[in-house]
């Protein structure tokens, strides 16, 4: 039917078999970014929202997040994640969080999906916890931006 690794010959979805790949290290990154007034920002930099240190609890939810994308995205394989570090800081200067995910493990499949979901879970939780003060914030330029391991080797977005 198509290139498309999900999908077998009649079109139906399946999971794919990675047991004949070999284990090797494999790291992937993902980044995005939560939009905001900057009142709102001022608030999480001086620690003043209500429901808390909002930037340890959306790092916190999203190593929780990267730890359960196998529950959350359909045909995607548990694996066992050595390492899963979320960062975020403020940009003032663009009224912004900015997050970056980190997944490690060794294994026959990479993280990418744990890295975009820590990344993604990390931003929501930034919403969730300011969305009492600014309804209109944006979530924005979720994406990929490096893996290493595997057939493919290194990847690097531009």
């Amino acid at each position: 039917m198509s290139n498309l690794t999900h999908f077998d010959d009649k079109g139906d979805a399946h999971m794919v078999d990675v047991s004949a790949k070999d284990e090797t290290d494999r790291i992937a990154t993902a980044k995005c970014s939560v939009l905001m007034q900057p009142d709102t920002l001022k608030l999480i930099m001086e620690g003043g929202m209500k429901k808390g240190d909002v930037l340890s609890v959306a790092r916190l939810a999203g190593i929780m997040g990267a730890k359960r994308t196998p529950d959350l995205i359909p045909l995607c394989h548990p694996i066992a994640i050595a390492s899963a570090k979320v960062e975020l800081s403020c940009d003032p200067d663009r009224n912004a969080v900015d997050i970056e995910a980190t997944v490690k493990t060794t294994g026959r499949t990479g993280v990418e999906m744990e890295a975009l979901t820590a990344a993604s879970v990390a931003a929501l939780t930034v919403y969730d916890m300011c969305k009492a003060v600014d309804r209109g914030m944006v979530l924005t330029d979720i994406r990929l931006a490096h893996k290493s391991g595997g057939k493919s080797g290194d990847w690097n977005a531009e």
